[in-house]
């Protein structure tokens, strides 16, 4: 589904990521670790296209077909869809005008807005007077509409209390189960991996990947050792 090659990306003329690899298959979910600083976010927004990092070698490949050129709007037509960790307040934009031009489908919108309990939301603006949680709900929601085969999210559990966790936790491990959805997670707390089994999992530090193996284990050496101790190659996880 998603190969990343050999990719080193810039933003603002600072190497940021240097020679990353990554396969993602279809239905297969990686968790991306990683301390504040270490490149992860900039991995996702350059598989995205977000403007303002520049490939300087390497490709992107998203079902066989090199998109490293490609502009946001067409990866997303394409399928891939991006949770962003801070996402905008857009005044004067209705949440449901834009469900109105996602999704023609009402029975999924009215389904899946009661299932992220955010149907009082539906007449707001965008992410306006929203707390943490909501506008996380509020974000997911917009994302599935669009029924993404891959699914890009940037800390989906940072700032949210335990209710919203859980309820987003649910509802991303159903979409995997029902739309075989390839997924890489970034995350901090490791809560999202109380609800989603994810395959793999990584360690991202310095712009490179360290190490890989089963995400659970990772998760457990970090928290007993800090990530200095996989810097130093001392809690490689094999796969």
């Amino acid at each position: 589904m998603l190969e990343i090659e050999n990719i080193t990306v810039s933003a603002e003329n600072n190497i940021i990521l240097k020679d990353i690899s990554l396969k993602i298959k279809k239905g297969e979910i990686l968790i991306l670790f990683g301390p504040n600083g270490s490149g992860k976010s900039t991995l996702i927004k350059t598989i995205m296209g977000i403007s303002g990092y520049s490939i300087l070698k390497g490709k992107i490949l998203f079902e066989n077909e090199d998109i490293s050129s490609y502009p946001v709007s067409k990866r997303a037509r394409m399928g891939i869809g991006i949770m962003f960790q801070h996402p905008p307040k857009i005044h004067g934009v209705k949440l449901s005008h834009l469900v109105e031009y996602l999704a023609p489908d009402k029975n999924y919108v009215d389904e899946l807005s009661e299932r992220l309990k955010i149907k009082e939301f539906l007449q707001r603006e965008l992410n306006v007077d929203l707390s943490g949680g909501e506008i996380k709900r509020v974000e997911l929601f917009q994302i599935l509409l669009q029924k993404p085969k891959l699914l890009l999210l940037d800390e989906p559990e940072s700032g949210v209390d335990i209710e919203n966790i859980s309820i987003i936790g649910k509802v991303l491990n159903d979409y995997f189960k029902i739309f075989h959805c390839g997924a890489l997670i970034i995350t901090h707390t490791g809560y999202i991996l109380e609800y989603v089994k994810a395959n793999k999992g990584y360690v991202m530090m310095d712009g490179k990947i360290f190490c890989g193996g089963d995400p659970e284990k990772i998760f457990n050496v970090i928290k007993e050792n800090g990530y200095e101790k996989c810097r130093k190659c001392e809690a490689r996880v094999s796969e």
